[in-house]
């Protein structure tokens, strides 16, 4: 029977990027039971770097992320990322939330902008005015948009190594403050969309449900001018989530020798060089990074 120093369970985002940093510490094997890494969650994510999503602890996991998206590549290597900007969009009723996330920009990203939904309206095809209209904004150009694909092929690289209408395309991410919807522009011109949904599943491979397909579509029509005529393709993946929404990282209390790296949910890319750092640091009792600790992010508040 071989022996290794370190067997990774899965080559998700979450494995792969950990496994990467593991190899350098011992030898690293990832075991995936699809055939390509990568195959639910990690490939089908839009893929979109911003602080509108999770709560302070996924925030601040997202800022230690960011500058590894923000970051050139190594001269022959693929981009993972590209500087895109993030609008976020409300409700009058919803102000205090878009407060709420402002406050959270003026830390970690402070060179955002607050806008009227009148203003924002000129950057996308926004519907301002009446009770349902967007009345106010924030424009983040401190986003990125992450390559999934790019993202897994350099870790496992690393890891051998140690072992149609308008042009859309300058459309920054925009989501709604709150439960709603996002779009992100995918080409020039295919808007990619979601409804945000979250629907308890048993492990399968996910698809969406016509219900959720319409909901997106409604969605975007009620709070923008646009008419969408047709939809061009549709999916839906898998997010792992614990009891808390938080991620975790750490050694099973009731289950010796092993260690979890789960429920990264719907920010598992966007947090993902962040969350790599400190389960290299728990797996083999490394000092903790210190701009982990430098965002007010302990080991405790990983714990499994």
């Amino acid at each position: 029977m071989r022996e290794v120093d370190i067997l990774v369970i899965g080559a998700g985002i979450a494995g792969l990027s950990a496994a990467a940093r593991f190899a350098g510490h011992g030898e690293t094997v990832v075991i995936e039971a699809e055939e390509a890494p990568g195959y639910h969650a990690s490939g089908r994510s839009v893929t979109f770097c911003h602080f509108g999503i999770g709560d302070p602890l996924v925030k601040r996991l997202t800022s230690v992320s960011r500058a590894t998206f923000a970051a050139p590549p190594e001269p022959g290597e693929t981009p993972i990322a590209r500087r895109h900007p993030a609008l976020h969009i409300a409700r009058a009723d919803q102000k205090a939330e878009l407060d709420a996330l402002e406050s959270i920009h003026r830390t970690l990203s402070p060179d955002y902008r607050r806008m009227s939904g009148a203003e924002a309206a000129e950057i996308v095809p926004l519907r301002t005015g009446g009770e349902d209209g967007i009345a106010h904004a924030l424009f983040d150009p401190d986003g990125y948009k992450l390559d999934a694909h790019a993202m897994l092929q350099r870790h496992l690289r690393a890891l051998r190594a140690a072992g149609g209408g308008a042009d859309v395309s300058g459309w920054p991410f925009t989501k709604t403050v709150a439960d709603g919807f996002y779009f992100l522009p995918e080409g020039a011109g295919r808007l990619l969309a979601s409804p945000m949904d979250q629907t308890v599943s048993d492990p399968c491979d996910a698809s969406p449900e016509e219900i959720d397909i319409a909901t997106i579509a409604w969605r975007i029509e009620q709070a923008t001018t646009m008419k969408v005529s047709r939809i061009a393709h549709s999916w839906a993946g898998l997010r792992s989530f614990t009891p808390t929404e938080l991620p975790v990282a750490g050694y099973a209390p009731d289950a010796p020798g092993f260690f979890w790296l789960a429920g990264q949910g719907g920010f598992g890319l966007q947090t993902s060089p962040a969350m790599a750092m400190a389960a290299e640091a728990l797996l083999l009792g490394l000092e903790w990074p210190e701009i982990l600790r430098s965002r007010q992010i302990e080991p405790e508040a990983l714990a499994p």
